[in-house]
């Protein structure tokens, strides 16, 4: 399974799980039907208590982005789809996120903004939605 647990983060475990399936299926890696991992194999795989998984899958049952049949394993709904609200609130997050990585490696907010401006102009460009990782800053 492609889920990651940093211990360090000081995020609880069963929102890390939850988190990354409900990215998984807001990106569209998991897709309506896909079958998840039962709670006894993620924990094993994951190395967290059982009740750790039920926690984090029944938030997202709660979220409506998975079913438990009774028997039968854990589902996904379907593919997620945010109110505008959260979406805008995620966008704001990930914007700050950005600025405070910036002053951490010494730039300027001017030279991010240089920077995702030209990430959309690549992006616009090649239909594979390829970059360019040279790292330059250009103007």
């Amino acid at each position: 399974m492609w889920i990651r647990i940093d211990s360090q983060s000081g995020v609880p475990i069963y929102r890390q799980i939850a988190s990354q399936i409900e990215q998984a299926v807001l990106s569209g890696v998991l897709r309506m039907g896909d079958k998840l991992p039962g709670v006894r194999e993620l924990a094993v795989e994951l190395a967290v208590n059982p009740a750790t998984v039920v926690k984090a899958y029944d938030e997202l049952q709660q979220g409506g982005l998975i079913e438990q049949p009774r028997g039968r394993g854990t589902f996904v709904l379907g593919r997620a789809v945010l109110p505008d609200a959260e979406r805008r609130r995620r966008l704001r997050a990930a914007a700050q996120a950005l600025l405070l990585e910036t002053e951490r490696l010494g730039f300027r907010p001017e030279e991010a903004l240089v920077e995702l401006e030209r990430a959309l102009r690549e992006t616009a460009q090649s239909p594979e939605g390829q970059r360019e990782e040279d790292g330059d800053v250009r103007r």
